[in-house]
């Protein structure tokens, strides 16, 4: 019979290949998602515009100055530009996460929602910008005439806010998946279901069996004991063998 071969590769430890997904439904599932995001973003955009509190100036005879000094209307456009952005990373990541549920998400649907999340929040911040008062202090001034009130630019005082929406949809994603994901059966073991090889030239011999001792033959001694075992016992007093201590060197003990 040939040795084996040390360096051969044992096939029972052998993994078997995974299915590998197409890249071309992948690429198509993430410029979907983020183009989607683009889309949202005019929505957010617009509402941002709408709701985020203004800061008032007036013109008067020697300079331009604020309403309301100690006002927090800045602050109050970043949060509620956070809150937009973080509403519609919710929204597009439930939205996204029930339409591939059954294909078990992937990379794809990751890389989508952060992509079209951040264009998402860009769009919004700069449609804001652009839709809302003009920049040109001065030109707003001149047009709303000296002691009226006039709103300045909107704008982000805080620039972080514009990573709210993306850290939101992958957040929930995640969550998504790990409690309500598409499980994976697990691969049986190795040995499952794979007869063991037949050495060459032959068929795996049965292994006997031994029945386990009934009656007389469970209670009797084991008459071929070793003999290693019964010497052990001689010497020792108390056993079945001779006394091998009190015994003389040369002949046995003389009577008294």
């Amino acid at each position: 019979m040939p040795a084996a071969d040390p360096y051969a590769v044992d096939p029972y430890l052998q993994k078997p290949p995974r299915e590998r997904q197409p890249l071309l439904p992948e690429l198509r599932i993430g410029a979907l998602l983020t183009v989607a995001g683009v889309l949202l973003g005019v929505v957010v955009g617009l509402l941002w515009l709408w709701l985020a509190p203004r800061v008032m100036l007036v013109a008067t005879s020697d300079a331009i100055r604020y309403v309301d000094p100690e006002g927090e209307q800045r602050a109050g456009a970043d949060g509620v530009f956070a809150l937009l952005g973080l509403g519609a990373g919710l929204l597009s990541a439930l939205v996204a996460f029930l339409l591939t549920r059954q294909r078990g998400g992937g990379i794809a649907v990751a890389a989508g929602l952060g992509l079209g999340g951040l264009a998402g929040s860009l769009v919004a911040w700069q449609l804001g910008v652009r839709l809302g008062p003009s920049t040109d202090v001065i030109a707003n001034a001149k047009a709303a005439g000296k002691g009226v009130e006039f709103s300045s630019a909107i704008d982000l005082g805080a620039r972080g806010a514009l990573l709210v929406w993306p850290m939101a949809a992958l957040v929930l994603l995640l969550i998504l998946s790990a409690a309500l994901g598409k499980r994976e059966e697990d691969p049986p073991p190795y040995w499952a279901g794979t007869p063991w090889p037949a050495p060459e030239g032959g068929s795996v011999p049965p292994v006997p069996e031994h029945p386990a001792p009934q009656g007389d033959e469970a209670a009797a001694p084991d008459a071929e004991a070793p003999a290693a075992d019964r010497e052990q016992g001689d010497g020792v007093p108390g056993t079945d063998g001779p006394d091998q201590s009190l015994r003389p060197e040369h002949g046995p003990v003389p009577p008294a």
